[in-house]
């Protein structure tokens, strides 16, 4: 298999940027899931579909928009109506999610090689997306597992709860080089580190 370089290579510096006057703000970094797996249901197959996702995640979602779950391997959550992003730190998830979907309940996208992943964490990760998207991040509105898809001047992006103060987005590859270099500028205010 032939390493895929990260499209943030050129613009990934590691290091500490920014205001530091109250110190580091957040930390940003390139997350590598082994697997980023959208899985679509079909109308009224929504239940079947979460059964799926669980039987091979082990994670337990609820119903409703933007539930979601997290655990140290997996993480899943609807983004849309009867869609989900689930990712796997191995590769092979698309795989085992098709085996799990029967082709009457719904589809499953391999989109490891078109999104790349990355993370905030840190005391003011919610306001620095704040900064970026029309969304209430406070933890009582934006609970830990859940998340969404949103987009900040046409780079869609998908966001997930992953902790406390952290959050995982998934961008186009594409788009990823000026997405990170825009969340850089939106941190530079509170001071970040690279990692």
């Amino acid at each position: 298999m032939v390493e895929q370089l990260s499209p943030l290579a050129q613009a990934f510096r590691p290091g500490s940027h920014g205001n530091f006057a109250d110190g580091v703000g957040v930390t940003l970094s390139e997350i590598a899931p082994g697997s980023i797996v959208q899985v679509a249901a079909w109308p009224g197959e929504e239940k079947t579909l979460m059964g799926a996702i669980a039987s091979v995640t082990k994670l337990s979602l609820a119903d409703g928009a933007g539930a979601g779950a997290v655990s140290e391997r997996h993480s899943a959550f609807g983004f849309a109506p009867g869609k989900f992003l689930v990712t796997d730190a191995s590769e092979g998830l698309a795989t085992a999610l098709a085996g799990a979907v029967p082709s009457s309940t719904g589809t499953v996208t391999d989109l490891s090689h078109g999104r790349t992943a990355i993370r905030i964490e840190g005391a003011r990760a919610e306001w620095v997306l704040g900064k970026l998207f029309a969304v209430d991040f406070e933890q009582a509105a934006f609970p830990i597992g859940s998340g969404i898809s949103t987009a900040h001047h046409d780079i869609f992006t998908q966001i997930q709860r992953s902790g406390a103060a952290r959050f995982d987005l998934y961008v186009f590859r594409s788009f990823a080089r000026s997405f990170w270099k825009m969340l850089c500028h939106a941190a530079d205010e509170v001071g970040y580190e690279v990692v």
